[in-house]
């Protein structure tokens, strides 16, 4: 049957595995043997900016066999006031699945949804469903596992953090340490969800506001500190965010740690070119899995499977 990914709470735990997993099959390379999309049609519209997702939602969609429609945020008559249900009606007639990029609520791909078109959340304000996935790809495929890996999340607690704090802790005893400065924190409801899902598992997730004391992790983690598409109303808000600017000095806190960031990046604002650029870095292979965990979730969304061709 098909399936929606609108909020990482929509997938079981098995389900989120298994998508995992064949996003790690699927960095060893496309076949062209393996095209479980072959004769579908994919939509995707991005209302927002994106060169990571909307690249990767392409390419991925082209490399299983689909064909790609690509809506741009002035092209559909939802601006000439058609209502979000009555467009999702229109399109589940037409294509074999949605991806979405808006500034809005998830509800509103929730009404896309409405009319059994798959629709896939390629960001919205609350969450980045799709970074998490890509993010837990890279992980797999540079430890081998996710499972008890340890990951310092340092930065605004903005839509990447709330889905990361949504996805690591189901895998088993992981630890996420998340480093928000004050005011700039996860929504404390995420954080909620975000330590249950760790209890169930035996996991850890934990914010504090300070940079003070860091822990052990394997894995350093920051997001350019201005979310794409949003401001802040605090014109001041610079100075809140320098002390968790990741410099050689925080690596070196974290001794043995890589480091990870979801790009685009800001040199000298999150991240110093030294350690961005340097020996540690992973973020340009994790922006690489971007693909790879895309094209996992359109078979999972479109075909309800996540195995390879026989």
């Amino acid at each position: 049957m098909p399936r929606n990914l609108i909020s990482l709470q929509d997938l079981s735990d098995d389900e989120l595995r298994a998508i995992v997993r064949r996003a790690v099959e699927f960095s060893g390379g496309f076949s062209s043997d393996d095209q479980p999309l072959r004769g579908r049609i994919v939509a995707t519209l991005f209302a927002k900016t994106s060169t990571r997702t909307r690249t990767a939602f392409t390419a991925g969609a082209l490399r299983l066999g689909a064909q790609v429609i690509p809506y741009g945020p002035l092209d559909l008559q939802l601006n000439t006031g058609e209502t979000v249900g009555d467009t999702g009606r229109v399109l589940s007639g037409m294509v074999d699945a949605l991806v979405v990029r808006t500034a809005g609520p998830p509800e509103e791909m929730r009404d896309l949804a409405a009319s059994g078109l798959p629709v896939v959340n390629a960001m919205s304000a609350d969450e980045h469903p799709t970074q998490a996935l890509a993010d837990l790809t890279t992980l797999a495929a540079q430890f081998g596992r996710v499972d008890g890996l340890r990951v310092l999340y340092v930065g605004e607690g903005n839509n990447t953090a709330a889905a990361l704090a949504l996805a690591l802790p189901r895998f088993a005893g992981t630890q996420l340490h998340l480093r928000t400065p004050q005011g700039y924190g996860v929504d404390p409801g995420t954080i909620r969800a975000a330590t249950a899902l760790a209890e169930a598992s035996g996991s850890r997730v934990v914010e504090r506001h300070d940079m003070d004391d860091l822990p052990d992790v394997d894995v350093v983690y920051t997001t350019r500190w201005q979310t794409t598409g949003t401001t802040k109303a605090d014109p001041l808000w610079r100075q809140v965010f320098e002390p968790f600017r990741v410099d050689q000095v925080v690596m070196d806190r974290c001794p043995g740690a890589l480091f990870m960031h979801d790009l685009p990046a800001h040199r000298g604002e999150e991240v110093t070119a030294e350690v961005l650029d340097g020996p540690v870095s992973i973020a340009f292979d994790q922006a690489r899995h971007k693909l790879h965990s895309a094209a996992a979730v359109l078979q999972w969304c479109v075909t309800g499977d996540t195995t390879a061709a026989a």
